[in-house]
């Protein structure tokens, strides 16, 4: 793991603001996405939130954004 990614797993998030997509079903299955310093973002399961969850660099977020909403995702 490189140094960015590992500060970004070093984050401390106990006070991190998780949104939901304002797609997000009754069911509340969905993930949850906070912003990290440097545009960066962790994402986790809604329904388990205790577990650890992904981060993602600006440029790996941008990436995957830019997936899902050319329908490459």
């Amino acid at each position: 793991m490189n140094d960015l990614k590992a500060e970004l797993y070093a984050y401390d998030l106990t006070e991190a603001i998780w949104q939901k997509a304002s797609a997000s079903g009754a069911e509340h299955d969905c993930v949850e996405v906070a912003e990290l310093p440097n545009g960066a973002r962790a994402v986790r399961d809604s329904k388990n939130p205790r577990r650890a969850p992904l981060c993602f660099t600006a440029s790996e977020w941008a990436a995957f954004r830019e997936g899902v909403i050319s329908g490459e995702l």
